[in-house]
C-alpha cells in the first residue's frame, strides 16, 4: 500500500505506512524512567537569584502604603519591587479590547484580586526570598468587590477599571438571518439560563520562569514553560519595552502539563525578567501549588439566557443567545478570546439558519482568565445541549429524535453556519446510529428501566458536538465593530511552521514551533515524515524545543485550539515533500529514469520498474552537503526546507461580522447512563459512551489517550471542581483538599468508537481531537443526572449538596449563633466557629490577671513575636502563624469589652497580614474549681478572607482549634500546670501538621 507524496511515492519496509499506527512513543522512555527535563530540572548559571511574591489578601483595596525598608535588610536579599518599581521598568499589558485601561503585571496602586502581585522579593535562594516577604508592611483601603458577573452589571457596582465606564469591557450585538420572524413564527419559544462555573485543568508542574538580562545587548533571554502560543512575545517584548529581536524565548525539553493554562505564565515572564535587569543577575521562580490556583488563569464563568424558536417537530429554528463573560480583574490578551473562539458555531451541531446574540464581557474582582482546555467550548454546549433537553421535555419527544432531527445534513457539506464557521466534512446521523449501535443504547436503557422499577435514580443524557480546532486568529477581532477593523487592519489566518533537515550522512531532523504538552509530537511527527522518505520513524529525530531567537516561527505558532494534527503534523509532511520531490529528481538523473518512477521504500531511493536499480538515502541524501556541484541543474538544495502553512479558508471577519472561527470541526456524539445513591446523593457513571470523527487518526492509541484525558478533566468539572469565592472575593479553595480533583477511582473506563472522514482543508485529512470531551461530557453527565432526578435547571459541579437541595428540598436554615454576629462589610468570609474548656492550677483571679498583662499574652500567643499594651482593654500583637502550606506574619489588634472581672471577658479583634486578613470575638467565662484551680470555657466566632482563606475548610477548621487550643493550654501552663479537653500527645501532633510552632 503506498501513499502518494506529491510527485514521487513513499512506503516502509513493509509496504503500509506508518501513519495510522499505534507505534511505541518516543517520549515514553525517559519519563517512565525519571530521565525527563522539566523547567526545574534544567540548571540555572552561577549566581542566579530566586523570587517570591507578597500577593494580596485582599479582592479590592487601594494600596495606601508599602514599606519594604525591613525586607531590603533581610539575609540574602538583593531587590524588593514593587507596582512603581515595576512600571517604571515596563509598559502596560495589551488589553484585549481597545479601551483607555492599563493593565500592569503587579498591582499599581490598587489591588483587583485575592493573589494579585503586590511586590516580588530576589534573594539568593527561594527560602530567604520568602521570608523577606513578611518583612515588607503594606497598608490596604478596602474598597467593596464585585465577583458575580450579573452583579457586575448593575450601576451600583463597585468599579475595578474607570476606562471601561462600568465594569463592562464589551458590549456587542450580531444578528444572522431573519431571527425575528423565525420567532414570531414558532409554534415555541423555549429558554434557559444558565451559570457556568469556574475552573481549570490544574497541571501537575505550575508555572516556571528563569530570566536573564544583557545590559550590553539591552536583551532578554528567558526559559519558561509556556506552551508557545507566539502572539505573547510581541505582548512581551513590547511590556519590557524592547524590539522582538531583544526578547529570546526558549523552552525545556518537556513539560507537566499546560491544557492552554500555561499561556498565563506571560505576565511572570514581564516580571522576572523586569527582576532581572533590576538587579542584574539571573532570576528563577517557580510557582507553588497554592499561588497557581489562587492567582493563576483559570476558565471563564458565563452566564448565559439562551432561548430557541421551535417547530411543533421540535426542529430549532433560530436562537437568541445573550452572554456575560466574566475574565476576572483584568482584561489581559488573548481575552475575550474565551467568548469569540466558539463565536462561528454558535449553532453547535445543528442546521439552524436565524440567529440573535449579545456578547458582554465585564471585569470582577477575581483571578484574570485565560487558555483552559476547550476554551470556549464547554460553556457554549452546557448551554446549547441543555437547551435541546429542555426541547426533548416540553413537547414530550424522543431525545435522539430532536438531536438528529436537527443535524446538519449529511450532503450539506462543506457547510456554512449561520454565523459563518465553514463545517468542513462528516457525516452526523451516521456517526449518532454507529454509536447507538456500537455502544449498545438499547441494552442501556433496559438498564435504566430495570433500576427505576426497583426505584433507583437512573438516567440518560446525550450530546452532540462540533470541536473546532486550528482556530483562525482572526476570531478575536469580532469583538471589534467592523469600523474597528478597518482601522486597525486584517488579522486572520492560523500559520504553522515546520523544519525538515537533513545532516552529511543522510540523518533526518525535524523541528516544529509547537511545544508538546503531552500529545507525542516527537513520535506522531517521526511517523509522518518517515513516510514521506521511505525511512522508520526511529530514523526520524524530532526537535520540539523552542528558541525563538534561532528558530522558524509566527506569531501564529503554537500549541493550542487542537492544532498539532491538522496543523502542524500537516505542515512538517509538506516540508518533507518538498525535499523528496528534490530527491527525486536527482535519484532519476542518477539513474536514468522518469521522476515519476522514483519511489521511497526501506531506505532505499529507487526505480518502481526495475527494483534493482536504486541508492541508499542517505548517500543521495547527503550529496547536498558533499557535492552539491553534481546536483542536477535547478534542482536546489536538499538540506533544509522550512514551510510556513495557512489554509486559505481562514479569512478576516467580513463587514456583516461573519467569521470562520476555525479551520476543522470534528464531531462527537456521546451518550451517558448514569446512577445517584439515594442515600448519599453520589452520581456513579454506569456507561459512557463517546463516537468521534476527528478525521484522518494518525496514532490511535494516542488519539484515544487524548480522548481519555479530555474525558477525564472533563468529569472533574461536571463533578468536583470548581473555583469557589466568597461575596467579598476571598478565594475559598486553593489547595487540593478542597479544590477537588478526580483520581483514577472515580474516572471510569470510557467506551470510545470512532469514524473517519478525512478534512479537505489540511495536507493529513486530520482534525483536532484534544479538547472535545472536555466540551461534550460535563453537559452530557448533566443532561443525564437531570433525567435521573427530574430536574429542570442543574449548576455544576454536580456535588451531593446541590443535588441534595433538588432531590430532597433545601434544609432549614442553621440557627444564628448569639456570641456574635458577622461584620456586615465582611459578609461571606469563612467563617470558623469553635469551643473548649481548660482547667488551670490558679485562682481565677490569676488568670484574670494574666489576661490582661501584655508580657503573659506574649509567652502564651502562638508565634507571638510581641504584645504592646495599648490601654487597659486594648492590645496590639505581632504573630507569625502557619496553617497548612503556608505560613505569614500578622498585625492583630485585641480589644476587652463586656468585663466581669474575674468571671468573664470578651475578646474582639483583627488581624491583618501577608496571609489575610481575620476578624472576630470570642467569650471566656472562668469558673472556680473545688481545689482551687479554674474551668476556662471559651466560645468563639471568626471570620478569616485573603490568602488564607483559600487554604480550605478542611485544614482552616482544624488549625483554628489547634491554634486556640494552644493558647489556652500555653495559658494553663504559664498559671502552673493543668489540662486541657485534648490530650496534649494531639496537640503536639497537630501543631506539627500545621506548622504552628513558634
Amino acid at each position: 500500500m503506498a501513499e502518494a507524496t506529491g510527485s514521487v511515492t513513499a512506503q516502509s519496509g513493509s509496504g503500509l505506512p506508518w501513519v495510522g499506527r499505534s507505534i511505541a512513543r518516543v517520549e515514553d522512555s525517559s519519563l517512565l524512567t525519571g530521565r525527563g527535563r522539566f523547567i526545574d530540572d534544567v540548571g540555572v548559571h552561577p549566581g542566579t537569584l530566586h523570587a517570591a511574591f507578597l500577593r494580596s489578601p485582599h479582592a479590592h483595596a487601594d494600596i495606601v502604603s508599602i514599606d519594604v525598608s525591613q525586607a531590603m535588610k533581610a539575609r540574602g536579599v538583593a531587590a524588593v519591587l514593587h507596582g512603581e518599581d515595576i512600571k517604571a521598568l515596563t509598559s502596560s499589558l495589551v488589553v484585549g479590547v481597545k479601551a483607555p485601561v492599563e493593565c500592569w503585571p503587579m498591582a499599581v496602586g490598587r489591588v483587583r484580586y485575592v493573589g494579585e502581585p503586590v511586590a516580588i522579593v530576589v534573594a539568593t535562594d527561594r527560602y530567604l526570598a520568602e521570608d523577606a516577604v513578611d518583612l515588607i508592611d503594606v497598608r490596604y483601603q478596602v474598597r467593596p468587590a464585585v465577583v458575580d458577573p450579573r452583579a457586575a452589571l448593575s450601576p451600583e457596582a463597585p468599579v475595578l477599571h474607570d476606562g471601561f465606564g462600568g465594569n463592562v469591557a464589551s458590549d456587542r450585538s450580531f444578528r444572522y438571518g431573519d431571527p425575528e420572524s423565525a420567532f414570531a413564527a414558532a409554534a415555541h419559544r423555549i429558554s434557559i439560563d444558565i451559570s457556568y462555573p469556574r475552573n481549570s485543568c490544574t497541571p501537575i508542574e505550575t508555572y516556571g520562569v528563569v530570566a536573564g538580562y544583557d545590559p550590553g545587548e539591552d536583551v532578554y533571554d528567558v526559559l519558561a514553560n509556556f506552551q508557545g502560543p507566539f502572539s505573547i512575545h510581541a505582548v512581551l517584548s513590547r511590556a519590557l519595552k524592547v524590539p522582538g529581536n531583544r526578547l529570546r524565548l526558549r523552552t525545556p525539553p518537556d513539560s507537566g502539563g499546560s491544557f492552554g493554562v500555561k499561556q498565563g505564565v506571560f505576565p511572570y515572564i514581564v516580571l522576572i525578567a523586569a527582576a532581572a535587569r533590576a538587579t542584574g543577575r539571573p532570576v528563577k521562580w517557580t510557582e507553588d501549588r497554592l499561588e497557581h490556583l489562587t492567582a493563576s488563569v483559570s476558565a471563564t464563568n458565563r452566564a448565559i439566557s439562551l432561548a430557541a424558536a421551535v417547530a411543533e417537530d421540535g426542529r430549532i429554528l433560530a436562537l437568541d443567545w445573550d452572554q456575560v463573560e466574566d475574565c476576572g480583574a483584568h482584561l489581559r490578551a488573548p481575552e475575550p478570546a474565551t467568548l469569540y473562539r466558539m463565536h462561528g458555531n454558535l449553532s453547535g451541531a445543528y442546521d439552524i439558519r436565524h440567529m440573535k446574540i449579545r456578547n458582554r464581557v465585564v471585569v470582577t474582582n477575581k483571578t484574570p482568565t485565560g487558555l483552559n482546555r476547550g476554551f470556549g467550548g464547554p460553556q457554549v454546549y452546557f448551554a446549547l445541549e441543555r437547551l435541546v433537553q429542555r426541547i426533548e421535555l416540553e413537547l414530550n419527544l424522543d431525545p435522539l429524535e430532536v438531536i438528529t432531527r436537527n443535524l446538519v445534513p449529511a450532503d450539506a457539506f462543506p457547510y456554512r453556519t449561520a454565523s459563518g464557521a465553514l463545517l468542513d466534512s462528516g457525516d452526523y446521523q451516521e456517526a449518532v446510529r454507529r454509536a447507538v449501535q456500537e455502544g449498545q443504547l438499547a441494552e442501556l436503557k433496559a438498564r435504566r428501566d430495570e433500576a427505576r422499577a426497583q426505584g433507583r435514580l437512573y438516567g440518560i443524557g446525550y450530546t452532540a458536538v462540533v470541536e473546532p480546532s486550528v482556530s483562525n486568529m482572526g476570531y478575536i477581532t469580532t469583538v471589534l465593530t467592523p469600523a474597528e477593523r478597518r482601522k486597525a487592519g486584517p488579522k486572520n489566518g492560523a500559520q504553522a511552521t515546520a523544519t525538515v533537515s537533513i545532516d552529511p550522512v543522510g540523518s533526518v531532523s525535524v523541528h516544529v514551533a509547537s511545544v508538546p504538552q503531552g500529545q507525542g509530537h516527537r513520535t506522531v511527527l517521526s511517523q509522518v515524515v518517515a513516510d514521506v522518505f521511505g525511512l522508520k520513524p526511529s530514523d526520524i529525530r524530532v526537535n520540539t524545543e523552542i528558541d525563538t531567537a534561532k528558530d522558524a516561527w509566527s506569531i501564529a505558532s503554537g500549541n493550542y485550539a487542537s492544532r498539532f494534527a491538522p496543523a502542524v503534523a500537516g505542515t512538517a509532511k509538506l516540508a518533507a515533500q518538498r525535499i523528496a520531490e528534490r530527491l527525486a529528481r536527482i535519484a532519476a538523473s542518477q539513474l536514468n529514469t522518469d521522476v515519476d518512477d522514483i519511489v521511497f521504500v526501506g531506505g532505499q531511493i529507487g526505480s518502481k520498474r526495475n527494483p534493482d536499480n536504486k541508492v541508499s538515502f542517505s548517500r543521495l541524501a547527503g550529496l547536498s552537503h558533499w557535492s552539491p556541484a553534481a546536483l542536477p541543474d535547478g534542482v536546489g538544495q536538499t538540506i533544509r526546507e522550512t514551510v510556513f502553512w495557512t489554509p486559505p479558508e481562514l479569512t478576516a471577519p467580513d463587514e456583516d461580522d461573519h467569521i470562520n472561527s476555525s479551520l476543522c470541526h470534528g464531531f462527537i456524539f456521546d451518550f451517558c447512563g448514569v446512577e445517584i445513591d439515594r442515600t448519599t446523593l453520589e452520581t456513579r457513571i454506569d456507561r459512557y459512551v463517546t463516537m468521534h470523527d476527528c478525521g484522518t487518526i494518525l496514532h490511535p492509541a494516542m488519539v484515544d489517550g487524548q480522548v481519555r484525558g479530555g474525558f477525564a478533566q472533563a468529569v472533574g468539572a461536571a463533578l468536583y471542581e470548581e473555583y469557589a469565592y466568597a461575596e467579598d472575593g476571598s478565594f475559598l479553595n486553593g489547595t487540593l483538599a478542597d479544590y477537588l480533583l478526580p483520581t483514577a477511582a472515580e474516572v471510569p473506563d470510557p467506551i470510545i468508537l470512532h469514524m473517519e472522514t478525512p478534512s479537505p482543508f489540511t495536507p493529513l485529512g486530520a482534525k483536532g481531537v484534544g479538547e472535545g470531551n472536555c466540551m461534550s461530557t460535563p453537559v452530557c453527565i448533566a443532561n443525564a443526572v437531570a433525567d435521573a432526578i427530574g430536574a429542570r435547571d442543574l449548576v455544576l459541579p454536580l456535588v451531593p449538596a446541590k443535588l441534595a437541595a433538588l432531590v430532597r428540598g433545601d434544609e432549614p436554615a442553621p440557627p444564628v449563633h448569639q456570641a456574635s454576629q458577622a461584620d456586615p462589610k465582611r459578609r461571606g468570609d469563612r467563617k470558623l466557629r469553635g469551643e473548649g474548656r481548660a482547667s488551670v492550677k490558679a485562682s481565677a483571679q490569676q488568670v484574670w490577671a494574666m489576661l490582661l498583662d501584655p508580657d503573659t499574652l506574649a509567652a502564651v500567643i502562638p508565634g507571638c513575636h510581641g504584645v504592646e499594651k495599648i490601654s487597659d482593654t486594648h492590645f496590639r500583637a505581632d504573630v507569625t502563624i502557619g496553617i497548612g502550606p503556608v505560613k505569614g506574619r500578622y498585625r492583630a489588634e485585641v480589644k476587652l469589652s463586656d468585663l466581669d472581672p474575674p468571671h468573664a471577658v470578651t475578646l474582639a479583634g483583627n488581624a491583618e497580614g501577608a496571609l489575610g486578613f481575620g476578624h472576630g470575638e470570642g467569650r471566656i467565662t472562668l469558673r472556680p474549681e473545688p481545689n482551687g484551680g479554674t474551668t476556662i470555657h471559651y466560645l468563639y466566632e471568626a471570620g478569616i478572607g485573603g490568602k488564607v482563606a483559600s487554604i480550605g475548610g478542611r485544614l482552616l477548621d482544624g488549625a483554628a482549634k489547634v491554634i486556640i487550643g494552644q493558647f489556652f493550654a500555653s495559658l494553663a501552663r504559664q498559671a502552673g500546670g493543668g489540662s486541657s479537653s485534648a490530650r496534649p500527645s494531639l496537640f503536639a501532633r497537630l501543631r506539627q501538621w500545621f506548622g504552628g510552632q513558634r
